[in-house]
């Protein structure tokens, strides 16, 4: 495979030659690294093209039909087509297309339903949960009143690492928060969506699923969908989604009205058109026979890596994984997860350290490190590339530990020799 350089963007090589430069280092380095981050992915060229039109020009606060702006005759078409496909992919009611991230997206379910001072609850951060569930360093925590459920502490035969439904229940007819999240960041294990809507009805709670990282393994049928247990579901557009970064909110259509206001004038002016007609796009992508088998494979793959890294001595967080995650604990390695993640970065393998469940160490020193095969099942690798995957990483910790700064050189010319076999979607031949 041919490297891409800076002459694959002509026109930005001329007008900036410094920043084009950036460009197609990081393009050589999407090329030829192995990308284990879970929330990454690599987008088609459709989506790519798509983010880089003159729908960049446009300024449309409002909904389609209902613009502050004139001139909007071909972006309301761009947003009913995405809302369209977002509802028939998801089998939701509604759909709002115009957040501008997962983040503000979850500001506007608080905008939607509560007000500051409110309980809210959601997973705590370091049991895998996300900032803006609630957690105190975050927004969300210091203008409402955050509570936060975990999993279970203990081996796995007792159901260490998996969400404790009695606590939740305990805890939601305790404090009867308005509104209760789930989903999270670094859970390895299926979402029981069945579970969480009964506790929230009897708590009398709107239940918001985020989804943002399964949202393709849901899309594909490789996951459960929340849609008949959540009053609203929040997810990104970008990870197994494959989509542009961006965000959706869905829900039921009694909820349609308090989402949308929520999110425009809420929160947001004009919507980033670019990234709808991309969001667009990848939902049309979604929707293909093709993207089911992708799904299924990001599933097969994580097994199969969780099987190898098990094998070699590894400790994973509740043994295993169901989606497209796996999270490890580097404890018993004798290796903080930061110096393995940055030792493994080195090695051509990108993963990110991590906290895990009653974590003893701090956030950004942390013993875990997470990673996912998204990125690797965009590329084509398949289960039976899963045991060099786990060998390289298995290698690239015993390193760390050692530091072998030697040992990683040769795995990094390793991996790069495996990635030429799998040029990546959407970058340049």
């Amino acid at each position: 495979m041919t490297l891409p350089t800076a002459s694959s963007h002509p026109a930005l090589t001329a007008a900036d030659p410094e920043l084009a430069a950036l460009v197609g280092a990081e393009e050589r380095l999407q090329a030829d690294t192995l990308r284990l981050i879970p929330s990454e992915n690599y987008v088609s060229q459709a989506v790519l093209e798509a983010s880089g039109t003159v729908l960049q020009n446009k300024y449309s606060e409002g909904y389609p039909g209902r613009r502050y702006y004139e001139g909007q005759q071909n972006i309301d078409q761009v947003e009913l087509l995405a809302i369209a496909r977002a509802k028939a992919l998801f089998g939701v009611e509604h759909a709002n297309v115009q957040p501008y991230s997962g983040s503000p997206a979850n500001l506007a379910v608080y905008l939607a339903f509560a007000e500051p001072g409110d309980t809210v609850m959601g997973m705590a951060l370091p049991m895998g949960g996300h900032l803006t569930h609630g957690w105190g360093v975050s927004a969300t925590g210091k203008w409402f009143c955050g509570v936060q459920y975990g999993v279970r502490k203990g081996p796995i035969s007792e159901g260490g690492g998996l969400v404790d439904f009695d606590e939740v229940r305990e805890l939601a007819l305790k404090e009867r928060p308005k509104v209760i999240f789930c989903g999270g960041t670094a859970l390895p294990r299926t979402i029981d969506f069945a579970a969480f809507g009964e506790i929230a009805r009897e708590a009398g709670a709107v239940l918001v699923a985020d989804v943002a990282h399964i949202a393709g393994l849901i899309a594909g049928g490789a996951h459960p969908s929340p849609v008949p247990h959540a009053d609203v579901i929040s997810t990104t557009t970008h990870k197994t989604l494959r989509g542009p970064r961006g965000a959706m909110l869905m829900s039921r259509e009694e909820h349609a009205k308090a989402i949308d206001k929520a999110v425009f004038p809420g929160l947001q002016g004009g919507p980033h058109n670019q990234t709808t007609a991309a969001i667009a796009v990848a939902l049309h992508e979604a929707a293909q026979p093709s993207f089911r088998d992708y799904a299924h494979a990001v599933v097969a793959n994580a097994k199969a890596l969780a099987e190898e890294l098990l094998a070699r001595g590894f400790d994973l967080v509740s043994g295993g994984t169901d989606n497209h995650l796996i999270l490890m604990d580097l404890t018993p390695k004798d290796v903080p997860g930061k110096i393995a993640a940055k030792a493994l970065d080195r090695a051509g393998i990108v993963v990110n350290y991590n906290t895990v469940p009653y974590d003893p160490r701090k956030p950004f020193d942390p013993s875990g490190i997470r990673i996912g095969t998204p990125s690797l099942t965009s590329r084509g690798l398949g289960v039976q590339d899963m045991a060099a995957v786990a060998d390289w990483i298995d290698r690239g910790v015993t390193a760390a530990r050692s530091g072998d700064e030697d040992a990683l050189v040769v795995i990094r010319s390793e991996v790069a020799a495996l990635m030429s076999a799998f040029p990546a979607p959407g970058l340049p031949a």
